[in-house]
């Protein structure tokens, strides 16, 4: 039993390690989106790409309260401290980059992080952020709560056999879809 345990809390512990990120908040009217953290040890500094946007710059969230430098180019953001300050362990918002563009797909690549002394940190990265269509009217059957984008496939009248925007209709004997 006791081996049980033990071999439990080191799985947990092997298995939780690192460090995550992902994309969160994205906010496409005002070009904005959040780099979500959540790491089991001190960051020194980071660097990431996103696809599908032009970024435009990236400042606040833990890597401002910790004093680091960010830098930005079209497709990579770079986040570094000039005096050895490094991001404590914990989850957080990292940073809010500004973007320009119409993007399917946002997704995080080509992530390095690295620790206080500059070695390379595993790191899990979040699934893309993607565009979801759908009817975005709150009044339609048929309203799809996530969806970004409406695709003009909203419905208003439910038929008989209680299907939103289906076909089925009472025959002349009352039965609903019959001969």
């Amino acid at each position: 039993m006791k081996n049980r345990i033990l071999f439990s809390l080191i799985f947990l512990a092997t298995t939780l390690w690192g460090v995550n990120l992902s994309i969160e908040n994205v906010d496409l009217d005002a070009g904005t989106l959040e780099i979500y953290m959540q790491n089991d040890e001190p960051v020194g500094g980071f660097q990431f790409g996103l696809t599908g946007i032009d970024i435009t710059g990236a400042s606040g969230g833990s890597a401002a309260d910790n004093g680091f430098m960010v830098s930005t180019s079209a497709t990579t953001v770079l986040g570094f401290s000039l005096t050895g300050g490094t991001i404590p362990a914990g989850e957080g918002t990292l940073l809010e980059v500004t973007f320009t563009g119409s993007p399917d797909e946002i997704c995080l690549e080509s992530v390095v992080l690295s620790d206080p002394a500059g070695s390379a940190l595993d790191a899990t990265i979040g699934d893309c952020y993607a565009i979801s269509s759908g009817c975005t009217d709150s009044s339609a059957c048929n309203y799809n709560a996530d969806a970004v984008e409406d695709d003009g496939s909203c419905a208003y009248e439910v038929d008989c056999a209680g299907e939103c925007g289906g076909s089925a209709v009472e025959d002349e004997c009352g039965e609903c879809d019959g001969n």
